[in-house]
């Protein structure tokens, strides 16, 4: 110890204190970096507790479907293993053998497996999934945390929302999830899931919610919760929590590329769900709101013709005949603004509004027509199975028209044309050049109905059309094509 001190006495006066002084700065960024690190880890979510609480009550759900024992003769006749034994054996290697085109190949005879997530909605024994996870199934096992096992009834199914209700029975002290509301719901927020992903049973894994509102392809009537939680295989039919440990949604969908978790998931909102396993439960079938029209996207060259500010609201391509918007006063080239007071932004924001009404109930649509904003008050019919509705063929006059102005040329739609287009009336396209047609996105065999607002049913109201088109100003043009209608946007 003292020769230390005589050391450090030895040492010049600026060496001293310069080592002091790299002492305490060393220690401030030191104490700046754990203090930083602490402020940090204080900032993020502790999910802890919460799966703690919520855990017991998600459920793993695996499926079993049995091969259909059953082979198909000529014609489609079934016949049995006797009268297969009786058959020539050639005839016994082709309809049952490895290389069969009627599945009588070994391979075809297992039972097929799957696995997916689910929760307990209620005290008897209530569960929610996806409809996907069970669809097929011929056995279906719930397995709880505590590792009890119940075979599993499918009370009802809903593939327009991807939902499935099942039930348990002779189940005691059945844990249950609380229930949220996917409405209080901002982008942003803190949320987690609890799933099998891969058969990993009870991983939790969180994220954020990265949009609401989200519309897909093949589900119309579903406003998802988009997140960035790794969802993956295994986790479809399991909850999506928030940080009070309600349940917001049902992880149903990713979309992907590589078959896995690309960061963009999709969950059912917990709202739209349960208003299904209501109907299920009771019902056994979901009614849904119908309005009976077919809409798209307004684009801000569609907006320009329109009247329009901004691009807004969801127009209508086509109304279909019978249906309660015809009845309403409703018109192909309307642009739904409003929907009970609540705006309609995007053209997908008017579909989930509208299934989310009940059957014979009267909805307040605000729309645009021609320039001006109209109220109209509709009532809604329920959404049928079968949407396929017959329209009337209309005659038409004989010959062709060509328009160098517009790069095109139409003849008049036949009445078989009329009847499988489903249309009243219309224009036939038979030939596009580069133009402002083709540049528009006109194609041959599409069907004009309208340009510029206005009717075309004939080729006599087609060239008086053409004739007094604007030059240089955008019109719109509604075309059907493949059964269905859409408005392009074209500049003479």
């Amino acid at each position: 110890m003292h020769k230390t001190n005589t050391v450090v006495a030895r040492l010049p006066e600026t060496m001293r204190s310069g080592t002091i002084a790299g002492a305490i700065l060393m220690l401030a960024v030191m104490v700046s970096v754990f203090w930083s690190q602490s402020v940090a880890a204080r900032g993020l979510p502790d999910f802890t507790e919460l799966v703690e609480e919520n855990s017991s009550a998600v459920v793993n759900i695996s499926t079993t479907s049995e091969p259909v024992n059953r082979r198909s003769g000529l014609h489609g006749l079934p016949f049995d293993e006797r009268q297969l034994e009786q058959l020539p054996p050639f005839l016994q290697e082709f309809f049952s053998g490895p290389n069969s085109p009627f599945g009588g190949g070994p391979g075809a005879q297992q039972p097929t497996r799957s696995m997916g997530s689910g929760f307990i909605v209620s005290k008897d024994g209530y569960v929610l999934t996806n409809n996907h996870v069970v669809e097929g199934a011929d056995e279906v096992v719930v397995r709880l945390n505590d590792r009890r096992e119940f075979s599993a009834t499918i009370v009802g199914t809903d593939p327009r929302s991807d939902m499935a209700v099942l039930k348990i029975e002779n189940a005691d002290d059945l844990p249950v999830v609380r229930v949220g509301s996917s409405k209080e719901l901002k982008v942003g927020e803190w949320v987690f899931a609890i799933g099998s992903p891969f058969g990993f049973d009870y991983t939790v894994t969180a994220g954020i919610v990265s949009a609401l509102g989200r519309s897909l392809p093949s589900e119309n009537y579903v406003p998802f919760i988009q997140t960035d939680v790794a969802i993956n295989p295994g986790n479809s039919g399991g909850p999506l929590f928030n940080m009070d440990g309600e349940v917001v949604g049902i992880n149903s969908q990713i979309y992907t590329r590589s078959g896995g978790f690309m960061g963009v998931s999709f969950a059912i909102p917990i709202d739209d769900a349960m208003s299904v396993f209501r109907q299920l439960r009771d019902k056994g079938t979901v009614a849904r709101g119908w309005l009976g029209v077919l809409i798209q996207e307004v684009n801000r060259d569609l907006a320009e013709t329109f009247g329009l500010k901004r691009p807004r609201g969801a127009l209508i391509a086509e109304v279909m005949p019978g249906s309660p918007a015809l009845a309403g006063g409703l018109q192909a080239g309307d642009i739904v603004l409003e929907y009970n007071g609540e705006e309609v932004e995007l053209s997908s924001d008017l579909p989930p509004k509208v299934g989310r009404t009940l059957a014979g109930e009267s909805a307040r649509l605000t729309v645009l027509r021609e320039g001006k904003e109209i109220e109209l008050d509709v009532e809604i019919g329920e959404l049928p199975e079968d949407g396929q509705i017959s329209q009337s063929p209309a005659n038409n006059s004989r010959g062709s028209s060509a328009s160098k102005a517009l790069g095109l040329t139409v003849e008049p739609l036949t009445p078989e044309g009329a009847r499988s287009a489903g249309v009243e009336s219309g224009v036939l396209v038979t030939n596009v050049e580069r133009g402002p047609a083709f540049e528009a996105g006109v194609r041959s065999r599409d069907i004009i109905t309208e340009i510029n607002r206005q009717r075309v049913g004939s080729l006599k109201e087609f060239r008086q059309v053409v004739k007094n088109l604007p030059e240089g100003r955008a019109v719109s043009v509604r075309v059907v094509r493949q059964g269905r209608a859409i408005y392009l946007v074209m500049r003479p």
